[in-house]
């Protein structure tokens, strides 16, 4: 079992097609890098002194912390979207903070534009002062099962 917080995080975000909205989904979890393990979904908390990485990679069957949003239809023509956002502190000894957003008939620019802002109001009640805020999104016109899925995948540099 790994000890303490996690101290490495990746973002992805994929769409895909399937079988089922079920199969569908399982492919935008592999097309994301996390799709041969046990996700643990898990609340919005960056670890403080989380450095950011392109990609881990994770054992195969692990359960992995992931911060996700996701959506999947069967109805063919719909426009899904999933995105996630980190605002990042200026204070590298607190928190950061982990928002995820999905609907309908969005755009991926409009999930993340929402998102964002969902992060931004988040670290503002927190009274934490905002370095930066990083984000993800993808949208994704559905042929016949659809998914996306957005994530912040934490790990353990060892």
């Amino acid at each position: 079992m790994y000890e303490g917080a996690p101290n490495i995080y990746a973002i992805k975000a994929a769409s895909a097609e399937g079988f089922s909205q079920l199969n569908a989904f399982d492919v935008a979890l592999l097309k994301s890098g996390v799709g041969d393990t046990n996700l643990v979904k898990m609340s919005s908390i960056l670890p403080p002194n989380c450095k950011k990485v392109e990609s881990i990679t994770l054992p195969r069957g692990d359960l992995v912390p992931v911060a996700y949003a996701a959506l999947t239809s069967s109805k063919k023509g719909q426009r899904i979207a999933a995105a996630v956002a980190i605002a990042i502190p200026k204070d590298k000894t607190m928190n950061g903070l982990i928002m995820e957003f999905e609907d309908f008939d969005i755009t991926a620019q409009e999930a993340e534009e929402q998102v964002r802002k969902m992060a931004q109001w988040g670290m503002e009640y927190r009274g934490y002062e905002i370095d930066r805020i990083e984000s993800i999104s993808v949208d994704h016109v559905v042929e016949n099962h659809g998914a996306v899925f957005a994530c912040v995948v934490l790990w353990w540099d060892r």
